[in-house]
Formats: C-alpha cells, sequence, structure tokens
C-alpha cells in the first residue's frame, strides 16, 4: 500500500476496474456537488460496489476495495440528466468511512500499488488467446489492441473482467488481489463455469 488521503465515494452496483470505461447518470444532489467539486479543485472520487443498500436514497455501505475515477468526459441527457463518462484509475483499500450531512460518503483510503509491467507466462497464454479473440468479434474501444498489451498481464486480467461476465463478487475479488499473476490464475479457475464462446465459435 501507498499513501492515504480522504476520497469521496460514489457506491454502485457494478464495479469499475482500472483502465476500464463506464457511463454514469447523476442527479442526486449529492453527487452533482460532489461532480462540482472535482470539477473545481481538479480532484476525483472512489467507485466501490455495493455491499447493502441502493444506489439512490440511503447512504449505501460500500465495499472496503474500490477504484478510482477519472472524468474523461459529460453530457446532459434528452430528460436533463447529467452523463459522465469515467475511467478506471488506481486501486484503493478503504480503512474507514463516515458519511457526510448530504449523505456523501466519504472514505479514508490507502492506494495500491500500480501493477506491474510482467508479461504473460505460458500457463496464461489462453487468457491472452481469448481475449484477443473477443477483441475481434466485439469490437470496441479495445479493437485496436496491439501485441504488447495482448502480452501484458495485468493488461490482459483487467480486460478480460470487464469484458467476461463475471459475477460482481469475483469482480471485487480481483479487485482485492494485488498480484496480476493470480488474477490471471483466478480467471483461468472461473472460465469453465462461464457461458464463453468455445473456440470454434469465435
Amino acid at each position: 500500500m501507498t499513501s492515504s488521503q480522504s476520497l469521496p465515494l460514489f457506491p454502485l452496483r457494478s464495479a469499475l476496474l482500472p483502465g476500464a470505461s463506464l457511463g454514469l447518470r447523476v442527479f442526486e444532489t449529492r453527487y452533482l456537488d460532489l461532480v462540482r467539486e472535482c470539477g473545481r479543485n481538479g480532484s476525483t472520487f472512489g467507485v466501490c460496489s455495493i455491499l447493502e443498500g441502493d444506489e439512490v436514497g440511503a447512504p449505501a455501505t460500500p465495499a472496503a476495495w474500490g477504484v478510482e475515477a477519472l472524468i474523461e468526459d459529460f453530457d446532459v441527457g434528452a430528460d436533463g440528466v447529467l452523463v459522465l463518462r469515467l475511467r478506471g484509475a488506481r486501486r484503493f483499500h478503504v480503512v474507514e468511512t463516515q458519511v457526510r450531512d448530504s449523505g456523501l460518503v466519504v472514505a479514508d483510503v490507502e492506494w495500491c500499488e500500480r501493477d506491474s509491467d510482467d508479461e504473460l507466462q505460458p500457463e496464461h497464454a489462453l487468457l491472452g488467446t481469448l481475449l484477443e479473440r473477443i477483441l475481434e468479434h466485439a469490437g470496441g474501444e479495445y479493437a485496436s489492441a496491439g501485441p504488447a498489451q495482448l502480452d501484458q498481464a495485468a493488461w490482459v486480467g483487467w480486460r478480460l473482467a470487464e469484458l467476461l461476465p463475471l459475477q460482481e463478487r469475483q469482480r471485487l475479488e480481483l479487485l482485492q488481489e494485488a498480484e496480476p499473476m493470480r488474477r490471471l490464475d483466478l480467471l483461468l479457475e472461473w472460465i469453465p463455469e462461464l457461458d464463453v464462446p468455445q473456440e470454434e465459435d469465435l
């Protein structure tokens, strides 16, 4: 773990993963104020999965692990609701939380070490191939990924965690894991249980 700081949280039903993009509709006063504060100060906020409660209303109980959210873009929808495009950045561990009068949850967090640039090991080569096939068929923002990215253990792990039909508890387990190789081991364990197209279908 690295240095700690205070970070406002936006608990959601779906986890934000490092490097991943996420669309978010913002309409509650506490979160509109948070977005204004981030824009004014150049600050960020954290996204954590919800353990108990809901995304709206009373403050939800966030998971102890989450990801820093960077605001990449914003717009106002036809219904007048603010729409954000977020990008996941650093992982963090929540040390303790407090709730402001507005209902906003603020946490003292410890930043996790950044992932290493280790290459895929032979035992994980299948995962690199699987991701390449998924990207070939799904397209999207990762369609132009090159060999360097597809051979990077951490990048492959996070993209599979984002694109595979995992349960939220599984994504949370990956967020808690510090070692990229261990995340890939977990993905290898889970893939036989997932509804993933067979190689002849890809």
